[in-house]
């Protein structure tokens, strides 16, 4: 069942236009607020720039924000996702790292726009970069000015056809070494969550390995609950988070209107043998 009036209602997963979310973080806060959202986190990519927004309009409306962010990171020559949650936003080492990541993004937008200009595809980068409001550049924005130039009918299709792993336009990184990556979040005072662990498709034995290296490396949260995850698979999620003494989170992983099977404030509850992440900090 999902969170009820009475209850604090968490969400620890969230995105607004400081990365490739659709809504300004104030916006964002007000429809979670709406959807009944007590405790909610902005886990923007690779960027915190809009904490600060979000914290004012949360407080106006008495909600709790949790700072947050999804940092891109590789685990055994891979993309995964780490959010880091309840840091200190002014700590160097953190900034610094999150800054090298945008300048990465930044040049990976470049050479995807220049193979979609080879593919006949023309102002791709341009486009992109209007769908962004400067913070960062995602394939999202990609995706976005392809739907919108009739490339393409949906977001979807243009990672099927174009910006998914292994298409034509798609451009690897060098992101942060997840090791890297917990140890920045640890370093502000934080904690290490693995993101959508069901979305990465990986086998059984792979995501136990993928997990025993993130407990090895200092890591303590599992994204149970997730937007982009199943009843089976969020079931699936609590037996590893319980498995590895991992606390759990959860999160809907919410973009924007454009994604409304990725509400928030629907979310189910956490299985009551798991060990919430909020436990950390609110005792």
């Amino acid at each position: 069942m999902p969170d009820t009036e009475n209850k604090l209602c968490y969400d620890l997963h969230s995105h607004s236009t400081s990365s490739d979310g659709e809504l300004s973080p104030t916006d964002l806060v007000k429809y979670a607020h709406d959807k009944g959202v007590t405790e909610l986190a902005l886990t923007d990519h690779d960027n915190t720039a809009g904490i600060a927004e979000a914290r004012l309009q949360a407080d106006q409306l008495g909600m709790n924000l949790i700072n947050g962010v999804e940092v891109s990171s590789i685990w055994n020559n891979r993309l995964v996702h780490i959010v880091g949650l309840n840091f200190d936003t002014e700590n160097q080492a953190l900034q610094k790292g999150l800054a090298d990541l945008r300048k990465q993004r930044e040049e990976r937008g470049e050479k995807i726009g220049r193979r979609l200009e080879k593919l006949g595809i023309c102002g791709a980068l341009a486009g992109a970069r209007q769908f962004s409001n400067g913070q960062i550049l995602s394939r999202t924005h990609f995706a976005r000015y392809l739907v919108a130039s009739g490339v393409v009918k949906n977001p979807n299709e243009a990672f099927k056809k174009y910006l998914g792993d292994g298409k034509p336009a798609c451009v690897t990184s060098e992101w942060a070494s997840m090791e890297q990556t917990v140890e920045w979040i640890k370093g502000a005072g934080g904690h290490a969550v693995i993101a959508h662990p069901a979305r990465y498709k990986l086998s059984a034995t792979r995501l136990r390995l993928f997990i025993e290296d993130f407990v090895a490396c200092g890591g303590q949260g599992f994204e149970v609950v997730s937007g982009s995850q199943d009843a089976a698979e969020n079931r699936k999620m609590a037996d590893y988070a319980l498995r590895y003494e991992l606390y759990a989170s959860k999160g809907s992983d919410y973009h924007g209107p454009n994604q409304p099977w990725l509400s928030m404030g629907r979310m189910p509850d956490l299985p009551a043998a798991c060990t919430p992440i909020w436990s950390l900090w609110e005792h």
